[in-house]
Formats: structure tokens, sequence, C-alpha cells
């Protein structure tokens, strides 16, 4: 275009080029940072208070800072190991609890959450809301997607009920009956090689290492029938990709992706990598299904249900397969190394347990229906998941506005619930909350004594609890029905106590015992 013999595309070119540049900087300061404002103002508002955030980061520096000063809670001897974790595990939460109370508002980058470990708080909002109605904050399923996709633990709504329908029978009594020799196969494989080292003269063994072993083991076969050669490959990358994902501190943050370009290609090889291994699963077990070979394990019963219209794509079977693997995996493990840690430092209920186990089950094969026999095993099981739950938080996102005594919580509000919190909050359990005292679990079952009943959550609440609890429970049970009548264990000298998160709780520092046979 020419207006007296000059060439006005260059400017018209200039005047769009800005235009747009100004419109996409108005969407995206509204959509990383005026949308949720109005959100946290809103909080603000009903009543919520919370350490000021900073644009672009919100409170991650001060949550950065606070976790780089973190101490082990121990010194070499293990009669000073200390279970008063939380301010180990999450100092930050632990100082702004003394600062703004149980509930508060902080923020993650541009997202801000409201904290809660309050269980009457949690009580009252979760009365307004039915499992369907809740959600998962987007921000982790964006970031996590490369490990759970949309499996059960992120999907919503109808969704999430039709998975959990789907999933459900494979955890069934008669389902886990069947899995239980595989269970004793596989840890006795185990306890055979305990003795091989120890008879060579090694009898310190890290036992967070073998856990992780035994029950990625289990849960490969008695979930996806797969053959020791093949689950070690997708256990190890999905523990890599676990590293990679937790590795950032930058989460939240507007274009964090672009700060830590190594951490997103790497977590997206892996799970592309993951995706293709339980891909070629899928197709095998479709072959021997085809073949008229059947199954009722997971795998099973996930491709059972994937038959005909309703709606479990493969993209969607995969992902369910690296759920369930991650979670029968990771989980069980944890809750059996943090187990073998307690009885190692409180040899009375080593003994008793034993003792148990030699009174139900003998010198007979153990059966499923053995397992309701061990009491006391129940009680040491309830007791470490309340010191060291498996999973330390629950994430959740509204879908609909929620009001608390007169405390309105907007919609798609990010929550936080801090189970570690609740867990050692000596207001709920009394002035023995850092002692080991399974006897608590004697006269209360189901809540241990704890002054309120939402306060004790080791498998999540509402319609969203753990559905595979009852194999973590009967994995549990029957490893240490194998180990305690053939070893001993005591703490060794080296072990450091640092319970960190990393999706579930771990120790830091691995879990080395010193180890003998019987």
């Amino acid at each position: 275009m020419m207006l007296f013999g000059v060439t006005l595309l260059p400017y018209f070119t200039a005047i769009t080029s800005s235009i747009f540049c100004v419109v996409l900087a108005v969407i995206v300061s509204y959509y990383w940072w005026v949308a949720p404002m109005v959100a946290y103002r809103r909080l603000i508002r009903s009543g919520f208070s919370g350490p000021a955030p900073r644009f672009p980061f919100g409170n991650l520096g001060d949550m950065t800072r606070k976790m780089s000063k973190k101490v082990e809670v121990v010194s070499k001897a293990s009669s000073l190991i200390s279970h008063d974790i939380h301010a180990t595990v999450s100092p930050y939460y632990a100082r702004w609890q003394r600062d703004h109370g149980k509930v508060f508002v902080y923020w993650l980058g541009t997202e801000p959450f409201l904290y809660v470990a309050d269980p009457e708080f949690l009580r009252k909002m979760s009365s307004h809301v039915s499992g369907k109605s809740w959600g998962k904050p987007t921000l982790f399923k964006r970031d996590r997607d490369s490990m759970f996709g949309r499996g059960l633990n992120m999907v919503e709504g109808q969704e999430w009920a039709v998975h959990r329908h789907v999933v459900k029978p494979a955890f069934s009594p008669a389902n886990l009956k069947g899995m239980t020799s595989t269970m004793v196969e596989l840890t006795t494989k185990l306890t055979d090689r305990w003795h091989a080292m120890i008879k060579s003269g090694s009898n310190e063994i890290d036992t967070e290492t073998d856990m992780l072993e035994l029950s990625g083991e289990i849960i490969a076969k008695t979930g996806f029938g797969l053959a020791n050669e093949k689950w070690r490959e997708v256990s190890e990358k999905l523990k890599a990709l676990q590293v990679t994902l937790y590795s950032s501190h930058f989460v939240g943050v507007p274009f964090w992706q672009f700060m830590t370009p190594k951490r997103i290609i790497m977590s997206r090889k892996l799970g592309k990598e993951i995706d293709r291994f339980f891909l070629n699963v899928i197709k095998d077990r479709k072959r021997k299904m085809a073949d008229g070979h059947p199954h009722t394990d997971l795998l099973g019963l996930l491709l059972a249900c994937s038959d005909g219209n309703k709606g479990l794509s493969v993209k969607i079977l995969v992902d369910e397969c690296k759920t369930f693997f991650f979670g029968g995996h990771d989980t069980t493990a944890v809750a059996l190394s943090w187990t073998m840690l307690c009885l190692a430092l409180y040899p009375k209920w080593q003994d008793e347990l034993r003792n148990e186990v030699k009174e139900v089950i003998g010198e007979n094969e153990i059966d499923y229906s053995m397992l309701k026999g061990l009491k006391k095993m129940n009680l040491v099981i309830k007791e470490v998941l309340r010191l060291y739950s498996s999973s330390p938080n629950a994430q959740r996102q509204t879908r609909q506005e929620i009001t608390v005594d007169g405390q309105t919580i907007p919609k798609d509000t990010n929550v936080w619930i801090d189970i570690v919190s609740m867990h050692h909050d000596p207001s709920l359990w009394g002035d023995d909350v850092f002692e080991f005292k399974p006897e608590r679990f004697i006269d209360d079952p189901l809540y241990g004594g704890c002054k309120h009943k939402m306060g004790y959550i080791p498998f999540g609440f509402g319609a969203r609890m753990c559905v595979g609890r009852n194999l973590t429970e009967a994995e549990y049970k029957i490893a240490l029905a194998v180990i305690l009548p053939r070893f001993s264990f005591s703490v060794s000298p080296g072990y450091r106590h640092q319970p960190t998160t990393m999706l579930t709780l771990k120790p830091a520092n691995g879990l080395p015992l010193i180890v003998h046979s019987l």
C-alpha cells in the first residue's frame, strides 16, 4: 500500500504485531495472575490468611529456602530417632501453621492453594462435595501427565466413576486369595537371597531397595502377568521419571517449563518409553486372550471392560497400567520399609509379631484366610501408617463453591490436605503423639483414639479413598509373615533418619538394617 509515495505495509505490520503482543500480554496476565489473584482475594475476604506471595514465584522462594535448611531428625544413636517428622518433611508448612493456623492460603507460582490441616474444617468442606465433584488441581494434572495421564487418580466426575467401577473387582477378596501363593513365592525368594548374603558375611541390607524390588515384582506378576526380566525395565524408568518430576522448584511459575528444559525433555522421553512398554504388554495380552487364555488380574479386567463401547481407549488402558503399577509398587514398598524400621527400633513388637505369625500360621502354607488372624500385625500397620503415611498429602480442586462456617471457598480452588500434619497433631492424638504405640488401636481399631475421625486418613478420605488398599494390606501381611520367622533385624549404625516427600514418603538415605538369620 502506498500513500504519498510511501510504502505503508511495514507500518501496518509493526502496528499489527504490537497489537498482537499487547493482546497476548493481556491474555497471559489474566490467565497467570489476574484470575488467580481474584480467587485469592475472595479467599482473603472470607477470612483466610497466609504468607504474602511474590509474583511470579508465589511462595516457592520461601519453600525452597526452608527445604535447603532441612536437617536430619536423628543422631548416630538409633535410640534417639524421632517420629516428630512434620517440620522435617514440610518445614514451610510447619512455619506457616504457627503464623496462620491450620487453614491458610499459599501460592505455588501463580496458583493459590488452600492448605488444610484441620480435620473438622476438612469434614465440613467434604460434606458439601460428592466424590465425583472433587477434581484434581490442573497444575498437577499437567505436570504429572507423563506418569499418570488420565489414570484413576487424575480423572474426575463420571469418568472417575467409570474407571473405579472397572478396576475395583481386581482387588476383591476372591482375586486377592488367588494372588497369595505368588506373593509368598516371591517373598520367599527374597529371604533366600538374604540368607545367602548373611552366610557370606554381609548382614547389612538396604531394606528399602529390597522392599521396592519385592513389591514391584508382586504387582508385575499379579497385576500384569509380567516376567522378571520385563518388569525391571519399566520399574527403573518409573523411578527415574519420579525423580525427574520432583526435582523442579518452579512448578506453577508461568512458562516454568522453559526454565528447566532438560527436565521437560527427560520426563516426556521417559513417559513415551513407559507408554510404549505398556502398549506392548496390552497387545501381547490381547493376543493371549483371543486364544482363549482367561485372565482375572487387573490388566485382564481392564481389557475385558474395553471391549465394545465402554469407553476405555488404548490410551486410557496405558494410563491405568502406569497408575496401578506405580501405586501398587511404590506405596506398598514404603509402608513395608517404615514398618521394618519401626520393628527394628522396637524389638518387643518385633518379637510379638513373630510369635503371632508362629501361632496363627505355624508350619502351614500361608493362606489368604489366615491373614485376618494377624491382629497384632493390624495394630502395627495402622500405627506405622499414622507415623509414616505412604501418601503424606492429598490434593483436590473444588468443582463448586463451598461455604464452611461463613467462609466461602470459590469454585476451582486448589486444596492441599496435609495428612502428615494431622497424623502428628498433639491436639488430636495427645501427648504421646510422637511415640510408636500400636496399642492405641486396640480399643479404637478405626481411629486409634484420635479425637476426630478425619484426623486419621492414611488411605485418603471419602469416595476417592485408595481403591487398592486391600492389596496393600494383603501384600504387607504376607511379606512380614514370611520374613519375621526367618530373621531378626536392628537399625544399622549408618542409618540417617530423614523422611522426605517424593509423591510418597520415603527414607531419603535408604534404610540399612542389620539382619540375622534365625
